[in-house]
C-alpha cells in the first residue's frame, strides 16, 4: 500500500494578517505564489486538502478556495478528478530591459532548452529592412527558434541579422542564448527600442506553443543598437500569455 503523499504547504510559513485591508484570500493567494516561482512548490505538486489549510490558518474554507482558484486562473494551478490540486508551472516575469529570455529563463530558474525552426539567409521583408537599415530584399539571415522551459513550450522567437553581424551555428543556437553568442562574436549590445503588443494565436501557433486557436499571445517586436548606434538584430517574438508576463517599473518624474 502506497503512502500518502505530504502536503508540501506543511513546510511553508504561510500566515494572514487580519488587520491588514487587503482580503484574506489575496494574502493567501500570494504567498502561495510566491512559493510557486521560488521553486518552494515544484511543478507536479500536489496540494493537500482544502479543510486542513483551512483549519491550519484559522479560515473558512471558501476562502481557501478562493485563494486556489485565482492561482487556477492564472495557470499556476490545475484541480484534477481523482488527483487533486497540482502545481503546473510558475509565469515568467520579464523585467523590460536589454536582456534575452534564455537569460531571464536561466535566472528565473526554469531549465531553457530551444529547437531550432530557421537558421538562413533570406530576402529582407520590407518591415525588416527598415529596422535593419538595409535596402529592401537584401540577404539577411533569419533565426527562427521555439524556447521551451521544464520541457513546455513559451515562446516562439523570430530575429533577423544584417550583413556584417556572424551568423551563429544552429548547434549552439541550441545550447545558449543569441544574446550571448553576440556577445561572444565582439558585438557590444548598447541600447534597443521595444514595441509590446497582444493579439490571438492562428491555429499554427497554437499547434507550436501548446495552445488552442485564439488564445492570448504577447507579442514584441525588438530592434537592437550596438555601441555605434548600427543595428545588429531585429526581433519579432511571440509569447503565451498563461506562462508569460513582462514587468515594469514605472517612476514618477521629478
Amino acid at each position: 500500500m502506497s503512502k500518502p503523499v505530504a502536503d508540501p504547504t506543511l513546510s511553508l510559513e504561510l500566515g494572514v494578517d487580519r488587520s491588514s485591508p487587503v482580503p484574506l484570500y489575496y494574502q493567501l493567494a500570494q504567498q502561495l505564489e510566491a512559493a510557486i516561482e521560488r521553486g518552494r512548490l515544484v511543478p507536479g505538486s500536489l496540494l493537500g486538502n482544502e479543510i486542513d489549510l483551512a483549519s491550519r490558518l484559522g479560515l473558512s474554507r471558501p476562502t481557501v478556495r478562493q485563494a486556489i482558484q485565482s492561482l487556477v486562473d492564472k495557470g499556476l494551478l490545475v484541480r484534477r478528478r481523482g488527483v487533486g490540486t497540482q502545481v503546473v508551472h510558475s509565469q515568467v516575469k520579464r523585467p523590460l530591459e536589454l536582456s534575452s529570455l534564455y537569460d531571464d529563463l536561466l535566472a528565473a530558474g526554469q531549465r531553457p532548452t530551444t529547437r531550432v525552426l530557421c537558421n538562413e539567409s533570406v530576402p529582407a521583408p520590407p518591415e525588416v529592412a527598415a529596422a535593419l537599415a538595409v535596402p529592401d530584399g537584401s540577404q539577411v539571415r533569419c533565426l527562427d527558434r521555439l524556447r521551451f522551459a521544464y520541457g513546455e513550450p513559451m515562446a516562439q522567437l523570430r530575429n533577423y541579422l544584417p550583413e556584417g553581424v556572424p551568423a551563429p551555428e544552429t548547434q549552439r543556437l541550441e545550447a545558449t542564448g543569441l544574446y550571448r553568442l553576440l556577445r561572444a562574436a565582439g558585438i557590444t549590445l548598447h541600447s534597443a527600442r521595444q514595441t509590446v503588443g497582444a493579439r490571438a494565436a492562428t491555429a499554427d501557433e497554437g499547434s507550436r506553443l501548446g495552445e488552442p486557436e485564439g488564445a492570448p499571445l504577447l507579442t514584441m517586436e525588438r530592434t537592437t543598437y550596438d555601441s555605434t548606434g548600427r543595428p545588429v538584430e531585429f526581433g519579432t517574438h511571440i509569447y503565451r500569455a498563461s506562462r508569460y508576463a513582462f514587468e515594469f517599473q514605472l517612476l514618477v518624474r521629478p
